[in-house]
């Protein structure tokens, strides 16, 4: 009997992974939208029904703000001040992602070496502090990159500069920023106080948040003007900025795992019931 649950396991899993991966390739946009909303829906139901509240707040603040930042960028005509603010939001929430995430990596690794010990500190409560930091960090990162790589989408498409697959309605004057379409006043080569201004290997240049936000949190690996294709190890100079890249590409893997993984454990449940299986 469990050779036959097993059995079922696999074949489910295998049998999900290509039409999950199909379905990406020939619809992208439809899977990208399901997967944002059952990954923003299914923790949801876990947390209420094992009472997270902790969780929850969280949640709760983090929906209402970037729900907030989604109306703004979806209205027509666009505020000029509209991209700065979306990119900035999202860019503190990757951040604050992957510092948090960090810490409750590093919290684990201790637990696991017990260091927690010098602290006078349970193994129990150690490792729950690690592992819930962590969740937190990888869940609002992958939260916020699907909803940033909708919000870019929609705002560069407005703005006129950028069309998906097309080409853009509006020329691009020297001083102007394709992300945000507002005028650059740092020189390329010049120390700005707020933030730099960032120049690409196909010669168009961007504030430093917007190019930011394009590239690393809303997944756009192009020129928003030009679509030619964006070196980042060129655009990040320091070392420790390029784990960014590396951490991007870690949640793309969790968003499989929080958002189908649930689904596909209780389609196997469903077969192993309807087969007389326990």
């Amino acid at each position: 009997m469990h050779a036959e649950m097993v059995l079922i396991l696999l074949a489910t899993l295998v049998v999900a992974q290509i039409v999950l991966v199909q379905w990406k390739q020939r619809h992208c946009r439809s899977y990208n939208l399901v997967t944002l909303l059952q990954m923003w829906v299914v923790p949801l139901y876990f947390t209420v029904k094992l009472y997270w509240w902790r969780f929850l707040s969280t949640w709760g603040m983090f929906s209402v703000i970037t729900s907030y930042i989604i109306f703004r960028a979806t209205r027509k005509p666009l505020s000029g001040r509209t991209p700065r603010l979306v990119y900035k939001w999202f860019l503190l929430i990757y951040k604050l992602s992957y510092a948090v995430g960090i810490v409750g990596y590093l919290a684990i690794m201790c637990t696991l070496f017990g260091f927690n010990l010098f602290f006078k500190v349970k193994t129990e409560d150690s490792m729950d502090f690690g592992v819930i930091l962590l969740f937190y960090g990888l869940y609002y990162g992958v939260m916020g990159r699907d909803f940033a790589e909708i919000c870019s989408d929609y705002m560069a498409s407005t703005i006129g500069f950028y069309r998906v697959g097309g080409m853009p309605t509006r020329a691009l004057a020297e001083d102007l920023c394709a992300v945000c379409g507002q005028k650059i006043f740092v020189d390329v080569n010049e120390e700005g106080i707020i933030e730099n201004t960032y120049q690409l290997s196909c010669g168009h240049i961007f504030h430093e948040f917007c190019i930011r936000g394009w590239c690393i949190v809303g997944k756009k690996q192009t020129c928003p003007y030009c679509n030619e294709k964006v070196d980042l190890k060129r655009m990040l100079h320091n070392p420790w900025e390029r784990t960014h890249v590396l951490y991007g590409q870690l949640l793309d893997w969790l968003r499989y795992l929080v958002a189908w993984q649930p689904v596909i454990i209780g389609v196997v449940q469903g077969i192993n019931y309807s087969l007389g299986l326990e």
